[in-house]
């Protein structure tokens, strides 16, 4: 699968493209954006003590890459066929993984407007799925794969250690507001931020909250700049997407001036010009959370 794929769509559109994949009897979802390539399944060598979700690894065209077994993950059975499935190579977070999944079928181009986050009906997979997508007959849910990371090794994202390392920190009253649509890292960002002295701050599942919330600031006279110094936003979030609030942001006369932060795992040099096109002042990728403070410091101090 070729990585450009997926980067062709406009910015700022408020859609994406899936791969839909397979796993048992369910239909699971992953950004075009995120997926390097699929290929059939290779030797994989196993690592003793390793994590019960880690395969083990396989060499890739020079690089060693790990490879997590999806289905053991979401706690499903194995395939029965193990020679008909697929691996997805995938890069974010700053690292390339590989998903063992059961099978690929297509791809999709949608709207984010069309992924509904999950209800409590969903308890099951709750924390590890973004949003569920409609599609004809089937319903297809959008996989929080940075969870999955996260769950297998918690050092890998967000520490609070990384702003403990800034030394220490005076107490800003400047107000940010942050679009970010996983609960875990809603609370990771909230503990961090506060470590680094900003205790005023305002959280938004979506875009599309966040953007109505800074457009009724403008619509009931206030100057939005009065009131909000700084906005950090993720770029995968169901309804809107960061890209999408950035570009709502940057296009409104009262609201242009207001420096946007994009703080996500897609932040890579294939796709930095994606935010550079809808205008964000600085973009930072998961989980560089030291250098998300130094740049919000940069911004509003």
């Amino acid at each position: 699968m070729d990585s450009s794929k997926g980067i062709l769509l406009e910015s700022g559109t408020n859609e994406l493209e899936i791969v839909e994949f397979g796993v048992g009897k369910n239909k699971f979802a992953i950004n075009v954006m995120k997926v390097k390539e699929i290929i059939n399944p290779a030797k994989v060598v196993s690592l003793p003590h390793s994590h019960k979700f880690i395969e083990g690894i396989i060499e890739l065209r020079g690089e060693v890459l790990p490879v997590i077994d999806v289905a053991a993950a979401l706690g499903f059975a194995p395939s029965g066929q193990p020679e008909s499935d697929k691996f997805i190579v995938a890069e974010f977070n700053q690292q390339k993984t590989v998903f063992h999944v059961h099978q690929v079928t297509q791809i999709h181009r949608i709207s984010w407007s069309q992924i509904e986050k999950p209800s409590d009906m969903y308890s099951g997979l709750e924390s590890q799925v973004i949003g569920v997508i409609k599609l004809e007959e089937d319903m297809v849910l959008f996989l929080d794969f940075e969870k999955i990371l996260h769950d297998i090794n918690p050092e890998s994202g967000i520490n609070v250690e990384e702003v403990r390392k800034l030394g220490d920190r005076e107490r800003s009253s400047k107000r940010l507001v942050v679009a970010e649509d996983s609960t875990m890292l809603r609370k990771l960002l909230h503990d961090t931020l506060l470590e680094a002295g900003y205790a005023n701050v305002e959280f938004f599942e979506n875009g599309k909250d966040a953007i109505a919330f800074l457009e009724g600031l403008a619509e009931d006279g206030k100057d939005a700049s009065d009131e909000v110094n700084l906005v950090i936003t993720d770029i995968e979030m169901p309804q809107m997407d960061g890209h999408h609030l950035t570009k709502r942001i940057k296009e409104h006369p009262s609201l242009s001036k207001l420096p946007v932060v994009i703080f996500s795992s897609l932040i890579t040099h294939d796709l930095m010009h994606k935010g550079s096109m809808v205008g964000a002042d600085a973009q930072i990728s998961k989980p560089e959370i030291g250098l998300l403070v130094q740049k919000i410091d940069e911004l509003v101090l």
